[in-house]
């Protein structure tokens, strides 16, 4: 009984959102962002045109939440991808094209706090068993810094 306890207790304290900035040990990378969610994603896919990284889709989960009745605060997607580096990840190991093209998620919490989150290449690099490409994962996780945290940058 007492080791059920423990389990159950272990799985609520590690369920939630995560209120660091850095990597966690799920790959995710949280950035807190002053901005509104659509204006968080506006300024990212901006940013992300300027450098000619292609815009696959931007998805908004709220929408189709409400079309379904289930109330869900502002959490909207962009997937995005530039093949010159995203592509040398398939050629170490095609699987990783689960995890490819990129995806930034930004979402408001229960405290109306905004966040912008996104995989960390290393994570994906991992997760793949990539381990010939650290110079590519290197410059993903450079641009993918640089690029949210002007997204997030108060001016």
């Amino acid at each position: 009984m007492k080791y059920l306890l423990l389990v159950v207790a272990l799985l609520f304290s590690s369920h939630g959102a995560s209120a660091s900035t850095g990597a966690q040990d799920n790959g995710l990378i949280n950035k807190k962002s002053p901005h509104s969610v659509g204006q968080t994603l506006d300024r990212l896919e901006a940013l992300l045109n300027k450098k000619g990284i292609t815009i696959v889709t931007r998805w908004k989960h709220h929408d189709g939440a409400k079309k379904a009745g289930i109330p869900l605060r502002a959490t909207e997607l962009l997937i995005f991808g530039n093949p010159k580096l995203g592509s040398h990840f398939f050629t170490s190991n095609q699987l990783a094209g689960i995890d490819l093209p990129m995806k930034a998620l930004a979402w408001e919490d229960a405290e109306g706090q905004v966040w912008l989150s996104y995989n960390d290449p290393a994570f994906i690099a991992k997760r793949h068993q990539i381990q010939d490409r650290a110079e590519i994962v290197s410059k993903m996780t450079n641009a993918l810094d640089k690029l949210t945290n002007a997204a997030i940058a108060a001016k």
